[in-house]
């Protein structure tokens, strides 16, 4: 088989979708669409995820250096997709159907309807140009009772179905296309 030379890009390395929840300034609960997310080691299990240019998730973070992360699955990706597609500046950014619960360690917003919240304390930022890194210390994870079941882990994913994305669009768990970014906030309903 043969290979060329490409620019940098990510296409091949689809990325599971959360909702980092914050607090703006007058304690209202945010919520933005973020998939640069993974796992990283420091004596326990933490969380190290990054966030391009200038976002309001990110102020809010950096201002209380606490989130959460709520996985997005299939039922929540309309709303996920209004919520990463809409500013934050936006004042009817959060006008959507919510079911928002309080963590239960740290005082994050999560979304009840998420199968699993983390949450997040920063530990670390790291600047490099216009992005940034947070390495986090996973305080809690709070996780769905019908995950406690005895069916395996490939069942478990297949029934809670989270969302990839890559190439500008959203994946299921088994690949099928559910979209590009901005077409599943359509199905909301005004």
């Amino acid at each position: 088989m043969g290979k060329k030379s490409l620019k940098p890009y990510n296409d091949y390395c689809p990325q599971t979708l959360f909702l980092y929840g914050t607090y703006d300034e007058d304690k209202k609960p945010d919520f933005g669409l973020f998939c640069w997310f993974s796992y990283f080691w420091h004596g326990e299990m933490g969380v190290m995820c990054s966030i391009g240019g200038n976002k309001t998730t990110l102020e809010n973070i950096k201002r209380n250096k606490i989130f959460s992360a709520n996985l997005v699955t299939e039922n929540l990706l309309s709303v996920a997709d209004h919520l990463g597609t809409v500013s934050g500046k936006d004042p009817n950014k959060m006008n959507v159907e919510l079911d928002i619960g309080k963590g239960e360690v740290l005082d994050v917003p999560v979304l009840n309807d998420s199968p699993v919240n983390f949450e997040l304390e920063v530990m670390d930022f790291i600047y490099k140009h216009d992005g940034t890194v947070m390495l986090c210390k996973i305080r809690n994870v709070l996780q769905d009772d019908s995950l406690s079941s005895n069916e395996t882990f490939e069942e478990k994913l297949m029934r809670i179905a989270p969302v990839k994305t890559t190439c500008k669009h959203y994946f299921s768990y088994t690949g099928k296309d559910l979209g590009g970014w901005g077409e599943p906030r359509k199905n909301l309903k005004d």
